[in-house]
């Protein structure tokens, strides 16, 4: 199979490990790099072995060899650049969430279908063997019939003058840890009879960011009558990202379903006894560039597609609504 050819739009620090290090496990190719900052793009094409710097995240839209894109912007430059890049006619893999809110999320889907280009929303976790066991045990009956799912996705507080705090751009706990759980509750609801529907919430708003989630805590219901809380934090003591599924007849724990790659421990108690599971520590990254590539050269379906963005987008609006946050404004594509 011929390398994928990518275009990098920024030198964000999760580009790292999402992308340069799963290009290098994967065979892809990083022909191209932008950023505002010229000489950051550079230093980062220098480290990582990006083949090109551009001057702009348009230049890179518009090169000939850069057939897909990934954006790993801030949140409220996803949606511009997203919509931007299919235009161009570049395939998009992008950071989660895909837009700053439900209605941009739909448009960048609506694109995304007019174009027939391959759309790929980066909830990465879903595309390792962690989250295979996972549904594959809530599935199977094992620990009988889902009751209760509790999801804990929380990070110590990013500076200050982290963009993640800027409202403008679309920040918040909820749009950059909390969506994993809303996501994978949406992903049991193939378990627990449909999606899940927020039955309430409750948040705090950053001391000196208006309107900006430090944390938020969302319960939700399933329709066969299982329940869901995701506790989402960027104001906790330690890094956080367990799942624990409560069944009728056992139940199973994930020591870190969102990165997998650092800790793929899986618990599952049932039956009287109790085992370990350990699924595998390769980088959840190079699955999801994996599953990216095959999508775009052989047409195989992704599950994040832009119709499922739009879904998880629709969730995170709600889960603000309930807790008294307006949801996230949209950007203006800068850079």
């Amino acid at each position: 199979m011929e390398p994928l050819r990518i275009g990098v739009l920024g030198a964000a620090r999760i580009s790292v490990a999402a992308i340069v290090g799963a290009a290098q496990l994967t065979g892809a190719r990083l022909v191209a790099v932008a950023a505002r900052d010229h000489a950051r793009a550079s230093a980062f094409a220098a480290e990582h072995g990006v083949e090109r710097v551009l001057a702009s995240y348009a230049d890179v839209l518009a090169d000939p060899e850069v057939e897909a894109v990934y954006n790993p912007l801030a949140n409220g430059l996803h949606g511009p650049w997203n919509l931007a890049a299919l235009a161009a006619g570049k395939h998009v893999l992008t950071e989660k969430p895909s837009a700053s809110n439900a209605d941009e999320a739909r448009e960048v889907r609506d694109a995304a279908a007019r174009s027939g280009l391959v759309f790929m929303e980066a909830f990465h976790y879903l595309y390792h063997p962690v989250a295979q066991r996972i549904l594959d045990v809530a599935g199977s009956g094992e620990i009988g019939e889902l009751h209760h799912v509790e999801v804990h996705m929380e990070i110590p507080s990013p500076p200050d003058g982290d963009l993640r705090w800027s409202l403008p751009l679309a920040g918040g706990g909820l749009m950059d840890v909390g969506c994993y759980g809303l996501h994978l509750l949406r992903v049991l609801g193939r378990v627990a009879g449909g999606a899940p529907h927020v039955t309430g919430a409750a948040g705090r708003e950053h001391a000196r960011h208006r309107g900006v989630d430090e944390w938020l805590r969302a319960e939700l219901a399933f329709p066969g009558g299982a329940t869901g809380v995701v506790h989402s934090s960027m104001a906790a003591d330690e890094v956080r990202m367990t799942a624990h599924l409560v069944g009728s007849r056992g139940e199973l724990s994930a020591a870190n379903f969102a990165v997998p790659g650092r800790d793929d421990r899986i618990r599952v108690t049932a039956g009287g006894s109790e085992r370990e599971e350990r699924p595998g520590l390769r980088p959840s990254y190079a699955y999801q560039l994996e599953a990216f590539t095959a999508a775009v050269r052989d047409g195989v379906p992704v599950p994040t597609d832009a119709d499922d963005a739009v879904a998880t987008a629709e969730l995170i609006d709600e889960c603000y609504r309930a807790a008294g946050f307006a949801p996230r404004p949209r950007s203006a594509p800068v850079g």
